[in-house]
């Protein structure tokens, strides 16, 4: 696809600028300034993917205020905007994908993957748009996952919300132990284990156990 003299001069300004990104603050200023010039954007979403492409945390870059409820809606790991966007990248075969006023593409390997998603775009040239942000994903992918985590609130608050209890419920089960087996470790009935999880999964949004270590390790909950 040919771009225009003014996309390349934006895309180039772009590149170099992200070569220069070594903080947090170095990636919001240029997310709203080289990349914003180049696909202009109300929120630029930010995920890491397990590997089987649930997301594992995400962050939205913005300049506008945004309420809790809103960041909420978007970052929601498993009904959110982030989540549903995801699974309709995966569905169509992981390419750059535009849904609606949205601009989504990623990168997954076996170990799990990446995604970046552009909200509420002008109206423009889909496929064009599709084609900058795959020529600008390896820089997105470099610079966000090299940055500091950022965790979203609410995942970030099930570290302080899970109980010692549910913790230690949570490493045995990582470790591969049936609910009777962790039960067993602890003293405790194989009912009272499934009800720990079934709080964890409700502090961490996820729906299985599978999902919970994944989560789990990745918030740094659970410590062999």
């Amino acid at each position: 696809m040919l771009l225009t003299a003014r996309e390349q001069e934006y895309l180039l300004h772009a590149i170099v600028g992200a070569h220069g990104i070594a903080a947090r603050s170095d990636f919001f200023l240029w997310s709203q300034g080289p990349l914003q010039a180049l696909l202009p954007h109300a929120i630029l979403v930010c995920a890491q993917l397990g590997s089987d492409g649930t997301v594992l945390r995400s962050e939205a870059w913005h300049s506008a205020v945004l309420g809790h409820a809103e960041l909420m809606e978007i970052n929601d790991p498993c009904h959110g905007t982030v989540a549903r966007l995801a699974r309709a990248w995966r569905a169509a075969g992981q390419r750059a994908l535009a849904v609606d006023q949205d601009l989504v593409h990623g990168n997954m390997t076996a170990g799990g993957g990446s995604l970046f998603a552009l909200l509420a775009m002008p109206a423009a040239d889909a496929a064009g748009q599709a084609y900058l942000l795959e020529l600008l994903l390896p820089y997105l992918q470099l610079h966000w996952l090299a940055l500091p985590e950022s965790r979203h609130p609410a995942l970030a608050g099930a570290a302080r919300a899970a109980s010692p209890r549910e913790l230690e419920v949570l490493r045995w089960v990582s470790m591969g132990k049936s609910n009777e087996e962790v039960g067993q470790i602890l003293g405790i009935s194989g009912w009272t284990v499934k009800s720990h999880l079934q709080r964890i999964y409700k502090l961490l949004g996820v729906s299985n156990r599978t999902q919970a270590v994944t989560r789990g390790m990745a918030l740094q909950l659970i410590r062999r």
